[in-house]
């Protein structure tokens, strides 16, 4: 009757994919600066657009954020946007004008 401890416990069965999978190091460059992000898959990207334009002393509105070619609006998530583990975002300046 002691067989019944080893039936198999489900404690080993946890893993690591999902903890480690929630998570996700996000690069952001201007092409001067390189900066890594650690965030979760369901945080707005608004937060690390914020964050980047601090620490680079840029304002918001002066630049836009890509993810492949695609521009990223500031309430796209990583989830969203289908980004993976060491993604990049590129960070340009905005173009204004253009009228002669």
């Amino acid at each position: 009757m002691s067989d019944a401890n080893d039936s198999g416990s489900p404690a080993g069965d946890r893993g690591e994919a999902p903890g480690a999978a929630e998570h996700l190091n996000i690069k952001v460059t201007d092409n001067n600066n390189e900066v890594f992000f650690k965030i979760k898959r369901t945080t707005k990207l608004e937060k690390l657009m914020n964050a980047f334009c601090e620490r680079q002393g840029k304002n918001l509105s002066s630049v836009r954020f890509l993810f492949e070619g695609q521009r990223v609006q500031p309430t796209d998530t990583p989830e969203t946007l289908e980004m993976q583990d060491s993604d990049c975002l590129e960070v340009h300046q905005e173009q204004v004008g253009g009228g002669m």
